[in-house]
């Protein structure tokens, strides 16, 4: 309190005192106790008014004791209850937390988790997944820059997230005690599968798989792919003790178009102890690529065949050669290559006004450029009658696709006439024009996309001549063929965007989430929020239907189908106002993933225990643990002493006071008829 505030406190009592004195004791006579009784009254009632004016800042010193935290963290996973470890649990983190050394130095606090991370009220072991990394971050939000231990039990099995191991901050210290036996048993799993969501028909896909051994003696195991009752891939794998993990490629092929389901199974003569974790379901969506291409030309050229050569080298592509008068409907077709067209393609120009596929035109010295100029309106040609040879310069911005440099500068010259190119509209070009060492503004192979409209323009003929030079350089055709198929590839993909797109799996493990997103889009391709998204769920076997709402979140609209008993289902999701469905289906596999460990991965444990500087413990070491928790200098309590400041006019009883005192003078010289 400054020397202000004790002086204006001092003025303060003489002046209420005086003026109490003044009104009820001054010059009277007979000084009755009631007349002392009504100036303390006054006095109370000015001073206290004084004390609110003035505010003092009142300050105090408070006193407190902070203790380390001490997060003790229980697997709450059913993995727990599959090695056994579910009373052992129970009565070690009990020891801990009750005891009363620990609970006078930490500040201990309780916490469970199995997918998700919440305080502990009651352990029941029927978690469906384990997330040790979620434990993590969790409690980096809790105790933000805070040096702690913590106590985590668990078996180290994660089956969701990020690798825990790294994912504790620098200032804790995690002392993981291992729960589960830890001795070594015979085991086979097949770890991870890998293998893209789609595939091409009549294409080989590759499948990745990861499989692990657990024991200590030389086996020879088998392992299979199934499809359906059919088996397509057999072979033996060999581990041994120092050969615990194997890593297969296989290829195979895709039949059929449609969802195809396969199954990895992985065996031996010796009789595990586990064998959830022997098999693990995937599958591929094969897509049927297959594309109809019409080269159209009024005259012959090497550049034909040489584009029909490189094109069909993908099994999946057809080209079909037509003069202009011989081809009378384009619908069959995916893409048309018009080869230095002129006035004899008016009718197939005609035509692609409405059936709007996708062309690649190629000019050269004997294309008509006015007519050119009358049925597209993406280049303006302004061309003289003399002939060229432009060699070509590739464009490093380019990207509409993924192409590399293949020596285009070095292949041979393509010919035109010579003359201008102006773009009419956006173009993205690929290889621009160059006349010997003078660089042009004129594009060589350029691409546009209006809407759902693809067209490609390479602006040259002698194309073969690259296919060439490409194959006496790298004594392969590849790089030319590829180079092609890209170019044919994008013309081929359906630009048209759909209003209503959404994404699943094909599998889900039983008591997994069962995720399903989608996005709506108005007619500009907008991300529509206000839509009114809906899924009817069937079980395919006993039609038993269920309607969800699709809760929005960002930029997508989700649904969670948690709570599906295994089987095969089919859904449809419907927007309410244009009606635009989407149908699709998925199985829930009887497969509990937390099911698959007959160990616990003490490895893993050991490594976050060095990472953090903490280290292992087993349940029969739980006095080691508490001693170590005890002996443990750095996390000692501290007291920590605080000035806590308040101005006297936060004390509403004072004010309270200053209105009693008044009231009750009022009422005094009422009663007593002073007024």
């Amino acid at each position: 309190m400054t020397t202000s505030t004790i002086l204006l406190l001092i003025l303060s009592v003489i002046i209420a005192a005086g003026l109490s004195f003044f009104h009820y004791l001054y010059k009277v006579k007979n000084q009755s106790k009631l007349n002392w009784f009504l100036a303390f009254l006054r006095f109370i009632s000015l001073f206290s008014i004084f004390l609110l004016l003035i505010n003092p800042i009142i300050s105090r010193k408070i006193n407190e004791i902070r203790k380390t935290p001490l997060p003790i963290v229980v697997d709450n996973s059913k993995s727990i209850s599959e090695l056994k470890a579910t009373k052992e649990a129970n009565e070690l983190y009990q020891r801990i937390s009750d005891n009363k050394e620990i609970a006078e130095k930490y500040d201990v606090q309780l916490f469970s988790f199995d997918d998700e991370f919440k305080s502990l009220e009651e352990l029941d072991f029927k978690g469906n997944q384990s997330h040790i990394d979620g434990v993590a971050k969790n409690l980096k939000q809790l105790y933000r820059n805070t040096n702690y231990p913590v106590v985590l039990f668990t078996d180290g099995n994660q089956t969701m997230g990020n690798d825990y191991v790294f994912s504790f901050q620098e200032n804790t210290s995690v002392l993981p005690v291992v729960l589960g036996d830890t001795t070594t048993v015979f085991d086979l799993k097949i770890n991870q599968i890998n293998v893209n969501k789609y595939a091409f028909l009549k294409n080989k896909f590759p499948v990745e798989i990861f499989l692990q051994y657990n024991g200590n003696q030389a086996i020879s195991t088998t392992f299979s792919i199934q499809n359906g009752n059919q088996t397509i891939h057999k072979q033996t794998v060999d581990f041994s003790k120092d050969k615990k993990a194997q890593s297969i490629s296989v290829l195979l092929n895709a039949d059929k178009v449609g969802i195809a389901k396969y199954k990895a199974i992985i065996s031996s003569n010796v009789k595990e102890k586990n064998t959830f974790n022997n098999s693990k379901n995937f599958a591929v969506e094969v897509i049927d690529q297959r594309s109809e291409i019409a080269l159209i030309s009024a005259i012959n050229h090497p550049d034909l065949s040489a584009l029909k050569r490189s094109i069909e080298v993908n099994q999946q592509r057809k080209v079909t050669l037509f003069k202009p008068n011989e081809i009378k409907s384009l619908k069959n077709y995916n893409v048309l290559i018009l080869y230095q067209p002129n006035t004899s393609f008016k009718t197939v120009f005609d035509q692609n006004k409405l059936a709007q596929i996708n062309t690649f035109i190629i000019t050269g010295t004997t294309t008509d450029f006015n007519f050119l100029n009358q049925v597209q309106d993406d280049l303006l040609f302004k061309m003289s009658a003399q002939k060229e040879d432009y060699l070509a310069n590739y464009e490093s911005n380019f990207n509409l696709f993924s192409q590399v440099n293949i020596s285009f500068e070095n292949f041979p010259p393509l010919e035109n006439k010579f003359g201008t190119i102006v773009a009419k509209s956006n173009i993205n070009t690929l290889l621009s024009a160059r006349i010997r060492n003078v660089q042009l503004q004129n594009p060589l192979l350029t691409f546009t996309e209006k809407g759902s409209k693809r067209s490609a323009y390479l602006l040259g003929e002698n194309i073969w001549k690259w296919r060439l030079e490409n194959n006496l350089n790298k004594k392969s055709f590849d790089d030319f063929d590829l180079f092609t198929d890209k170019i044919i590839q994008f013309l081929v993909t359906n630009a048209s965007k759909k209003n209503l797109n959404v994404t699943h799996e094909s599998f889900y493990n039983s008591g997994e989430n069962i995720e399903i997103t989608a996005e709506y889009f108005n007619k500009n391709y907008e991300f529509d929020e206000k839509a009114q998204l809906t899924i009817q769920v069937t079980n395919s076997k006993t039609k038993r239907s269920k309607k969800y709402d699709l809760l929005k979140s960002t930029n997508s609209f989700k649904v969670n189908l948690d709570g599906l008993e295994a089987g095969n289902y089919s859904f449809k999701v419907t927007e309410k106002e244009s009606n635009s469905s989407f149908s699709g289906s998925f199985e829930v596999l009887d497969f509990e993933i937390e099911k698959q460990f007959v160990n616990p991965d003490k490895s893993r444990l050991e490594q976050l225990a060095s990472n953090t500087n903490g280290a292992v413990f087993y349940p029969n070491q739980m006095d080691n643990l508490i001693n170590s928790l005890l002996e443990n200098e750095n996390y000692i309590p501290v007291q920590k002493a605080t000035i806590q400041k308040s101005p006297l006019i936060d004390w509403i009883w004072l004010l309270i006071l200053a209105i009693t005192a008044l009231t009750t003078e009022w009422f005094t010289r009422k009663y007593n008829g002073l007024l």
